[in-house]
């Protein structure tokens, strides 16, 4: 068996075309573009990179680009009184603020500080309570591109056992919510789950969000089962996932590379997210 490839450039991209439609009725019924402002505070190479990626993909789709730089160096309470700003200027529908920070500033209050229907990164406590409510609110990108991904490849989730390896706050958490309302079945496992492959096995559909280069070889997967991998590392060898790729191919129904799957997705679920948000500050329902 070789597994049916997903490809997240694919899927990312078509999703854009149709929100550049989308953003286009958008601006042209409200009379403006939905805004999306990036907070990035320091000189982190890899940030910048990701950063100066969401904005030109941002306004290829037709949002407003809103960008803020803060200096390496800058407070706490600097960093809360640009997204202050940025929560109460209506021409901002959402707000990104990059991480990681710089060291000795603590992320979670100034990401509570934006409001839940500017949380485009779907990371505040109340988003996170939305979500565990199962109210209409804005989720976390990277679950989301999962979910956009499964569908796209005519992956069954209603019904379905569903492992997700991975329990951060970032991915695993919210992704195992986002597939038991869809009807599955999950388990979250983890580093400290004993007897990793017979819990995987067990799996339709098995998601990778360790953090762990290679964690995940044949011996964990289900035949035909469809395989998402989350994770991302340089290595020596180049970039790699938390999934053996090569191995898991061979036994696996559906799997995605790294890099080309979720990575892409992650991007264009935020720009939906922004979209999503604008329509949200209208008083329409998500």
């Amino acid at each position: 068996m070789t597994a049916q490839v997903i490809d997240g450039k694919a899927v990312a991209a078509r999703l854009r075309e149709r929100l550049t439609a989308e953003i286009r009725t958008f601006t042209e019924s409200s009379g403006s573009a939905p805004g999306l402002a990036t907070v990035l505070v320091g000189e982190d190479p890899a940030s910048q990179v990701y950063v100066a990626s969401k904005r030109k993909q941002a306004v290829a789709v037709g949002l407003e680009d809103h960008h803020v730089h803060l200096d390496e160096g800058v407070t706490a309470d600097e960093i809360a009184a640009t997204i202050t700003r940025l929560a109460d200027d209506p021409a901002v529908s959402g707000i990104l603020l990059q991480l990681p920070l710089p060291k000795g500033v603590d992320s979670g209050p100034l990401i509570d500080l934006i409001p839940a229907d500017k949380d485009v990164d779907g990371l505040t406590t109340l988003s996170a309570g939305l979500l565990a409510r199962g109210k209409p609110g804005l989720r976390p990108c990277t679950p989301s591109g999962v979910i956009e991904l499964l569908d796209a490849a005519g992956v069954e989730i209603s019904g379905a056992r569903a492992v997700v390896v991975g329990r951060s706050e970032l991915v695993g958490g919210p992704l195992a919510q986002l597939l038991t309302q869809r009807d599955a079945t999950v388990t979250i496992a983890h580093s400290r789950t004993r007897d990793l492959p017979a819990v995987t096995r067990t799996a339709d559909i098995l998601v990778a969000a360790a953090g762990r280069p290679g964690l995940i070889t044949a011996e964990h997967v289900r035949p035909g089962a469809a395989v998402i991998d989350v994770g991302i590392h340089r290595t020596d060898n180049g970039l790699r996932g938390d999934v053996d790729y090569d191995e898991v191919a061979e036994v696996a129904g559906w799997i995605t590379p790294v890099p080309g799957g979720v990575g892409p997705m992650t991007i264009a679920m935020l720009l939906r997210n922004t979209l999503l948000a604008a329509r949200l500050q209208r008083g329409e329902e998500i």
